[in-house]
This record gives C-alpha cells, sequence and structure tokens, in this order.
C-alpha cells in the first residue's frame, strides 16, 4: 500500500522514528481540504503507544478535513543542518500515514491530560485543564494510529551520530 523508501539507507529504524516523534515539540498534520487541496497544518502533539494525540478548536479547516476523509499523514522535522558549501542538508525525519478519528469523552481527557503533562510540566500549571478550552469551547481532542511511517536521515559524514535537539537514541 505503501512504497518503499527510495533510498533504503538513509531509512531509520522503527525505534529511530518512534524517538524522533517522542521528544518531538511540533509536527505538519496533512489532510485532505477543500476542492480535493491538500491542507497541512504546524500543531503541537504527543506521540504515545503507537498514537498521535492533538487538539482542535470545535469547527475549522482541520475538522473539516478529516470527518470528510480519515487519511491523513504527519511529519516531525528532528533536525535540519544546511551545510551550503557542501550543497546540502543533513536532516533527520519522520513521515507517519494513518486515520485520524475524533475521540469519546474519556479518551479526550486522556488526550488533553497527556498534551498537558508534555507541554505544562510544572504541577502549578495544569490547573485549569478540566475548564473549557479555547473560551467555552470544549474543541476536541484526536488521535492518528500510525499504519506506516517512515525516517529518514542524511548524516554528517566521518561523524557517528548527528547532534540532537533534546534525548538520545
Amino acid at each position: 500500500m505503501f512504497r518503499e523508501m527510495r533510498r533504503k539507507r538513509q531509512q531509520l529504524s522503527e525505534k529511530e522514528a518512534a524517538a524522533v516523534l517522542e521528544r518531538g515539540t511540533s509536527g505538519v498534520l496533512a489532510v485532505l481540504g477543500d476542492g480535493g487541496y491538500p491542507y497541512a497544518v504546524p500543531l503541537s502533539y504527543v506521540y504515545q503507544d503507537g498514537k498521535i494525540y492533538f487538539h482542535c478548536a470545535g469547527s475549522g479547516h482541520k475538522l473539516d478535513g478529516i470527518r470528510n476523509c480519515d487519511k491523513v499523514s504527519f511529519c516531525v522535522i528532528d533536525q535540519d543542518e544546511v551545510h551550503p558549501e557542501k550543497y546540502t542538508t543533513y536532516f533527520r525525519s519522520v513521515i507517519a500515514f494513518g486515520k485520524a478519528r475524533i475521540l469519546e469523552e474519556d479518551e479526550k481527557r486522556k488526550a488533553i491530560l497527556l498534551l498537558t503533562e508534555k507541554y505544562c510540566p510544572k504541577e502549578g500549571h495544569r490547573e485549569g485543564v478540566e475548564a473549557p478550552l479555547h473560551g467555552g469551547d470544549p474543541g476536541g481532542a484526536y488521535d492518528g494510529q500510525t499504519g506506516h511511517r517512515d525516517g529518514k536521515i542524511k548524516k554528517i559524514p566521518a561523524l557517528p551520530e548527528i547532534s540532537q535537539k533534546a534525548g538520545a537514541f
């Protein structure tokens, strides 16, 4: 169903791809937008147990796209080092493909708590998570079960590892 990566030597292992998704703080969700055009939107997310969780308002372009077609892709760029003198870029990224769905209330609460733990790690900042979001509109939480993902890397020659923003493999 999904294409094989053309440059297999650059393919990340499943463990490395999962690590990129776990430590990332933003990614780009692509849905089928209006008129058949792709709609790609950057967003904050959390990755857990093979699922990507994110939050959005109760209406809008992103939600309309998910309702019209649940097939989505999600891209995270973990590293991007431009080397103009070599006319290249050393990078690490992951693209996940899957189906997005609107979560039920109990799942929604779990997703919101996961997002809060990731982006508001201090205990005092978590107050109000139970309160309605976005001025009274509780919005929604969504997950994308990753059905397929490809990670890709282009390493700096002669170095064993690329410098990393956070964490390690």
